[in-house]
């Protein structure tokens, strides 16, 4: 009897004693990436179970961890090969960091991986081909790093594949016949033999994210530098993709600015975060509504089965602490309008900061013309008309109707939801700062989406309501064409790489059924497109002083004073195109041309 109370003992001893082996490959993994002393703070080697660190979700009954989500947080290290002991991962997302080495082959054993994202990172070496064992592999997400090979033929035999993005690497050779048969892929910006070298294209109808073909870089940059805007993107552009080792579909800009904290509101809703989190079932990837510069929305249902979105803010830092923030939100809360999306209630901790929203049912704008899923039918031409116009009395309300008045500051498709009947709700702007009516011009913060941002707010950090004009005429024409405000598919035009540039083109050749998204299969008013047209390069202009108030926007959507608005623009059109093309041939052929020079040189005297 003593033997078998002693052999008890030393079981339950060892059983403490024994460290949990998903703690391990995780601890591993941390310390493999070069975390720093601020991040993954809570991931401590000595917690018997990892599933309350940050970052990790777990089944909650066999406390296995199910998903590990690290995107956008600087890492620098590598993928450590103790991380193939976390057999039952669905979910590995890393995306977003300056990660290097190579994919290790230990991924193969994750069988139960559904999504592997490890795009925009600085990979190097081979695809394993071990990950040809993850049977269940729906997501495979590889873009934009600096893998070299072929792509395994360990691949064909993956059938759950859905989703294939390979692109802006430096691969090379055959692509197995069954990455052909999924419904999005990408493997534009390598080596591979596709397109022109077979029949089949490098990216499928459904991706709509153009590689960035690095070779290609040099020559957008000196198209790019024929005005200030242009020269503008262009730099801030280069500056990103030197950063982060790839062209990002959407680069957002956040330069730190000023609040005013002396304006207080009403109350809100002040959320638990366990309320929070039971809601969104611990944050889960799987109930991810979108991500963008400010962090990722979650769907989330709370106790009175009421469906919210729930924005968890990434690196907001809000002088002077929580109340700050509260203010902040208070503030915001007092904008109620149809065409503006509600802020519900907040949620403050130490380290977390997060939006309570309603659901949209409908998502947003940008995903009803872009990112459709099989079955889901686009937006039709009336409801694109009742979006445009709907969008332009929510603006026209936070600028003229709001005190102080809101500038939005990333008007976009994106940023525009809709609800259950399809109308249009304008939202982020909840993070937006607010520019008190007694001041002009008013320094914050520059915020917003490279090919959305006006010049004079990208040159000078200052915003007004005609920077919030820009970015909303940019939306009509993502609207009306369902394409990107920037989109390097549209390479082999050269200078049209920028959707203004693109349509500024196509309007002057008079091709109007060239612009109008071919998804709607030509159910459309060709008079409606032209008169989206003209007030999207009316709110478009150079100059903030010439583009017109949204107020003036709305009455020219429903019909009034576009006529005379128009023709004044295209007078000044005409003009500024002659003065260009003036300088152009003066530059090219003057006496003080680089050609000119050049010649000199070449045939004087060796």
């Amino acid at each position: 009897m003593d033997l078998i109370f002693l052999l008890l003992i030393l079981a339950c001893f060892h059983s403490f004693a024994l460290p949990d082996f998903q703690g391990d490959a995780l601890y591993a993994l941390k310390k493999s990436l070069n975390a720093s002393t601020s991040q993954l703070t809570d991931w401590n080697p000595n917690v018997v179970s990892p599933c309350t660190w940050s970052h990790v979700s777990c089944d909650l009954n066999n406390k296995n961890v199910l998903s590990l989500s690290l995107a956008l947080m600087g890492f620098t290290g590598f993928v450590t090969p103790k991380i193939g002991a976390l057999k039952t991962l669905t979910t590995l997302s890393l995306q977003g960091n300056v990660i290097t080495g190579q994919i290790p082959n230990e991924l193969g054993n994750l069988t139960s991986l559904v999504t592997l994202d490890l795009e925009n990172n600085r990979l190097n070496g081979e695809i394993p081909s071990s990950l040809g064992n993850l049977k269940k592999l729906q997501f495979l997400i590889l873009s934009q790093n600096n893998i070299s090979g072929t792509i395994p033929e360990s691949f064909e035999g993956l059938p759950s594949l859905v989703n294939v993005l390979l692109d802006s690497n430096n691969l090379s050779g055959q692509i197995p016949e069954r990455l052909f048969q999924v419904s999005k892929y990408n493997f534009a910006g390598n080596k591979l033999n596709c397109g022109i070298n077979s029949y089949h294209r490098c990216a499928s109808d459904s991706t709509d994210r153009g590689s960035s073909h690095k070779p290609k870089i040099g020559i957008i940059v000196g198209i790019i530098g024929g005005s200030i805007f242009i020269i503008l993107g262009g730099l801030l552009f280069i500056v990103c993709k030197n950063r982060h080792k790839g062209y990002k579909r959407e680069v957002f800009v956040d330069v730190a600015g000023e609040v005013d904290r002396r304006i207080t509101f009403g109350q809100l809703k002040r959320f638990a975060w366990r309320e929070l989190q039971l809601a969104t079932d611990d944050f889960s990837e799987k109930n991810v509504l979108g991500q963008g510069g400010f962090g990722k929305v979650y769907k989330g249902v709370l106790a009175d089965n009421t469906k919210v979105a729930v924005k968890r803010l990434t690196d907001y830092e809000s002088p002077g602490g929580d109340a700050a923030f509260q203010r902040e939100v208070e503030m915001i809360s007092v904008a109620v309008h149809r065409n503006l999306l509600r802020l519900i209630g907040f949620c403050t901790t130490p380290t977390e900061r997060l939006l309570v929203y309603p659901f949209m049912q409908n998502l947003s704008v940008a995903y009803r013309i872009r990112e459709l899923k099989p079955g889901e039918s686009v937006l039709d031409w009336p409801t694109r008309k009742r979006v445009a116009l709907g969008t332009a009395r929510g603006l026209e309300y936070l600028h003229e109707h709001c005190n102080p008045k809101i500038i939005h500051r990333d008007v976009k498709a994106a940023n525009v939801l809709l609800d259950e009947d399809f109308e249009a709700v304008v939202g982020d702007f909840g993070l937006a700062k607010l520019v008190d009516v007694r001041k002009t011009n008013v320094t914050t913060q520059v915020r917003g989406t490279m090919g959305h941002i006006a010049p004079e707010y990208l040159s000078t950090g200052k915003s007004s309501e005609r920077t919030d004009v820009f970015g909303y005429g940019i939306m009509l024409l993502e609207l009306v064409t369902g394409q990107r405000a920037i989109d390097f598919s549209r390479l082999e035009e050269e200078d049209d790489v920028l959707l203004l540039d693109h349509v500024k083109k196509l309007e002057r050749e008079k091709r109007l059924d060239a612009i109008v998204d071919h998804n709607l299969n030509r159910n459309y008013n060709i008079q409606d497109v032209e008169m989206m047209m003209q007030v999207a390069l009316l709110c478009t202009q150079a100059s903030p002083e010439d583009r017109p108030a949204m107020s003036e926007v709305v009455r020219m959507l429903e019909g009034e004073g576009l006529a005379e608005r128009w023709e004044e623009w295209q007078h000044d059109e005409v003009n500024r195109r002659q003065e260009y093309e003036r300088m152009q041939r003066r530059f090219d052929w003057g006496e003080d041309s680089v050609y000119n020079q050049d010649a000199i040189q070449l045939s004087g005297g060796r």
